[in-house]
């Protein structure tokens, strides 16, 4: 008999499971599909192995590079190309991301490049309502920019940049998830931007997010392979239908099945494989968000290939563009073609091959008293979140 048993074999349930059996425990996973990682996945397209779901992870807390370290993947992390990312606006030109902002929220509302996104009224509005006595912090994040720095700058800033990393509106994310720190440096900073500008101070050097040489794929095998090495029993094709049949402690790491759970939301992601030799000086730098009622499908654009130097490496030559959609386009391609073609600013005439793929993101949900649940619905979207509540989860687990 088993002394856990996990249910589901994303991310989250294969980083618990190794993290027990590594104690010495016995586990079993228990993963409904015929493959191990949920959206964590890779895809060929014109002949390259790419990333099918996330291509990044962010580097604070560090919870995702310790797992690599120890899953012997050290050397392979690698760092983004320098350089700020690009946001298009409602309307006009697209314009380089703020350099001094947290998830688009500005340190300096009347800083050139805050002022060049939502218009110098809107900056001195900001200015003005976040110079106010802090009274208490709003549990959302979505509020919290809108009492302290005006609906502009949520709308025309920090709303692309948020929904680009969390997939979500402001409104429906909760401070502490955005950022761990920033309720508590706002209250101490007696401002917004004031906490902006401390976080970011206290942040070590260099990119806030990063990948693995050939793709985040390829930490699902790794972690697969090291909790083989140490006893763990994976079943595949296995859906289970009563938890209470289960040997040992039951982890739950599938959304749904600890307690109904609300409608997720489905992410299209199409990948374009194209021959463009005015990409090479890449015009968007590594990629743009889009604010809502630009002209475009899209909600974000990827310049892979100027992002991840082993890719250009792999491409040869070619450009490898990830665009994504919350609303599933009638023709993927010809619309992911168009709406690139826009964004960048560039003819795309050679298209070497594409690809769609989809996943939907679970909502966040209530976890019950009797229940052990880790993955999206609790920790939120992010390589970084889901790692870390894995690693605590089984930690709390081992200690009882």
């Amino acid at each position: 008999m088993a002394d856990f048993s996990v249910v589901g074999g994303g991310v989250a349930g294969l980083v618990v499971a190794r993290r027990l059996a590594a104690s010495g425990a016995s586990v079993t996973v228990w993963e409904a599909s015929d493959h191990l990682g949920g959206t964590v996945a890779r895809h060929e397209v014109g002949g390259l192995a790419l990333d099918a779901g996330a291509e990044s992870f962010a580097v604070r807390g560090g919870a995702v590079q310790a797992l690599l370290v120890d899953l012997g993947l050290a050397g392979d992390i690698v760092a983004p190309a320098p350089g700020p990312a690009w946001l298009q606006p409602a309307t006009g030109d697209a314009v380089p991301l703020p350099a001094t902002a947290l998830l688009g929220i500005p340190a300096d509302p009347l800083a050139d490049d805050v002022v060049r996104v939502v218009g110098l009224a809107a900056a001195e509005r900001a200015v003005a309502l976040d110079a106010r006595p802090v009274v208490e912090v709003p549990a959302m994040l979505g509020p919290l920019v809108r009492e302290r720095l005006g609906a502009e700058v949520l709308d025309r800033l920090v709303a692309p940049v948020v929904h680009g990393v969390h997939s979500q509106h402001p409104d429906q994310l909760p401070v502490a998830r955005a950022h761990p720190g920033l309720a508590d440096a706002v209250a101490n900073a007696g401002s917004l931007g004031g906490a902006v500008a401390r976080l970011r101070a206290a942040a070590p050097p260099g990119a806030a997010v990063a990948g693995i040489r050939g793709g985040i794929n390829r930490l699902v095998p790794a972690l697969a392979d090291d909790l083989a090495r140490r006893g763990g029993d994976i079943r595949l094709g296995t859906r289970v239908g009563d938890l209470g049949a289960l040997d040992g402690t039951v982890v739950v790491a599938a959304p749904g099945v600890a307690a109904p759970a609300p409608p997720g939301r489905r992410i299209d992601l199409v990948t374009l494989v194209v021959e463009q030799g005015e990409l090479d000086a890449a015009p968007r730098g590594t990629g743009l968000l889009v604010a809502a009622g630009a002209p475009v499908g899209a909600r974000a654009l990827t310049h892979a290939t100027a992002k991840w130097e082993w890719l250009r490496e792999a491409a040869a030559g070619r450009h490898v563009l990830r665009l994504s959609y919350d609303e599933t386009p009638a023709d993927p391609v010809a619309a992911a073609r168009a709406d690139a073609e826009t964004l960048l600013g560039v003819r795309l005439p050679v298209l070497v091959d594409a690809a769609q793929v989809f996943w939907v993101r679970p909502a966040a949900a209530s976890v019950p008293s009797d229940r052990v649940v880790v993955g999206e619905t609790v920790a939120g979207s992010g390589l970084a979140g889901i790692v870390a509540h894995a690693e605590r989860t089984a930690t709390e687990l081992l200690a009882r």
